[in-house]
């Protein structure tokens, strides 16, 4: 289900140049394909809809112009219970052939950096026996500020969710030193 947290194994290569892109409908057979190659469910139907709503972002990951990840955000207008109303970064989804080399922290990124052009807070929600994403989101100073069994009608596997917030009005670059990331084609 989650990515296997290994964080003393050595990286398999030399991070990659990454560039993220604003997905398009056209990008969908290549999402499924990394869906696919990570043994999760692609859900098309959801990621065109995604595509076309104004309120979110899905974008993609290309290293020597092959789609290798992907990632998307979601905005709830009212709060539930602890979770807050806003922006909620969701759904990152590398290839696992291109894993530990830059992409998650590329797509996490511009993900961010949309975000940050439209609210002064980011949340996200995630399974808390996901420590590859807990770990991923540390980094960008998300702390945790809510548990549940379930937030916005997001259920989680073994029963317990976190939601996590970082402000982005005093955030510092916090890009790190894996991989190379280059953004292009997001809206501001």
């Amino acid at each position: 289900m989650f990515a296997e947290y290994q964080p003393h194994r050595p990286t398999p290569a030399a991070p990659v140049e990454v560039e993220v892109r604003e997905a398009r409908a056209s990008d969908l057979a290549a999402i499924e394909r990394v869906e696919d190659a990570a043994d999760r469910a692609a859900c098309p139907d959801g990621v065109r809809t995604a595509i076309a709503d104004p309120r979110r972002l899905v974008v993609v990951a290309e290293v020597a112009g092959t789609v290798v990840g992907w990632a998307k955000t979601h905005h709830f207008d009212l709060p539930d219970g602890e979770a807050p109303a806003g922006h909620y970064l969701a759904g990152v989804t590398v290839d696992p052939r291109a894993r530990r080399r830059g992409v998650g922290h590329a797509l996490t990124g511009a993900r961010i950096g949309w975000v940050a052009g439209r609210a002064a807070r980011v949340h996200y929600l995630v399974n808390a026996r996901n420590t590859v994403s807990l770990a991923l989101h540390e980094r960008w100073g998300f702390r945790e500020i809510a548990r549940g069994p379930t937030f916005h009608q997001v259920p989680f596997v073994g029963g317990l969710g976190l939601v996590l917030a970082a402000d982005l009005a005093q955030r510092a670059d916090r890009r790190g030193s894996s991989g190379s990331g280059r953004q292009s084609e997001l809206p501001s």
